[in-house]
């Protein structure tokens, strides 16, 4: 395995293509799952695992690694199966989501492939509502469930939800309900959590699970004679979806001449390798990590600001 991750960061080539680098792996059984390249730091053997006292179930112990210490979640466990057995003989895969590094336990890593986003769909509408897959697609003719890390890491090791008191009463002096925005992202747990947010301060969302879905509903507000920019504050946006992805979703709207001054703002756990340049490439107005709630509030508030002109007016105040 080793070489198997090197110069991650020079896979930044693929952003606006509608591509992306799968690692496949294994767990208990035959069957292929897959994680976005851009989410892993490294793979390595299984370190010597610490059990610490209180921890959550699908934690397998910690692990010192390169100088910090890291907890280790058994991913087939996570995902309501039994715990992987033979720990020392499997593999961990060090990940970044939402700005804080994790280990997954897996029972082997197999290879890298490239991937165009448009071979990635959604899980198939039989799979109920409890499953763990973001995606499903094919490689060599075999089937490769994506997991939905971000629906692991709520249940594991849950982020706070909640708007900050100060932040809500200052969103509530202006006027941010009913407002509307549109979210765009293929974890329905990320989903949730941004709807949950919104609503806590009135503004009211429409929820999208990909960025094809995100870009139809668009169009079909343009077909019902209304305009998007004035009607929505801002699309947030994830950016690692099936069928589209977030930059492809938003250079697609920069493109068309009624969407191209629609405000997005692409909300992702890709901030590990997330860099500014990449925001320009694709023409978004703005990037904001997972998942801070009194941030997104922010960053809608002021967004109504603009909207309303009230910035410029306390300028000529000032």
């Amino acid at each position: 395995m080793a070489g198997v991750l090197d110069n991650v960061n020079q896979r930044t080539q693929l952003v606006g293509q509608n591509r992306l680098e799968l690692l496949l792996f294994r767990l208990s059984g035959s069957q292929l799952y897959g994680i976005n390249v851009f989410k892993v730091r490294e793979v390595l053997q299984c370190p010597p695992l610490n059990a610490i006292p209180g921890r959550n179930p699908v934690v397998r112990g910690v692990a010192h690694i390169r100088g910090g210490t890291l907890s280790i979640m058994d991913m087939n466990l996570a995902i309501g199966r039994r715990p992987l057995a033979d720990v020392e003989n499997c593999f961990v895969i060090i990940t970044e989501y939402n700005g804080t590094a994790q280990g997954f336990l897996v029972r082997g890593v197999e290879r890298i492939v490239n991937m165009n986003w448009s071979d990635i769909h959604p899980p198939p509408k039989g799979a109920g509502k409890e499953h763990y897959l973001t995606a499903v697609t094919e490689v060599d003719g075999n089937l490769v469930e994506i997991v939905d890390v971000e629906k692991i890491l709520a249940e594991a090791a849950p982020v706070n939800q909640d708007v900050s008191a100060e932040v809500a009463t200052s969103a509530s002096s202006q006027h941010l309900v009913a407002k509307h925005v549109l979210v765009v992202d293929d974890s329905s747990i990320a989903r949730k959590q941004v709807q949950r947010v919104m609503e806590s301060v009135g503004v009211r969302t429409t929820l999208k699970k990909d960025g094809r879905e995100g870009l139809d509903y668009l169009l079909a507000m343009l077909e019902q004679g209304k305009d998007p920019c004035q009607e929505l504050v801002m699309v947030i946006s994830d950016i690692e979806m099936p069928e589209m992805d977030g930059y492809t979703f938003t250079a697609e709207i920069r493109h068309h001449d009624a969407l191209k001054h629609l405000y997005v703002l692409l909300h992702s756990s890709l901030s590990g390798v997330f860099n500014e340049a990449m925001v320009n490439k694709v023409g978004a107005d703005k990037f904001l990590a997972k998942f801070n709630p009194d941030e997104l509030v922010r960053c809608v508030s002021d967004r109504v600001l603009e909207m309303n002109g009230e910035n410029l007016l306390n300028a000529e105040r000032d």
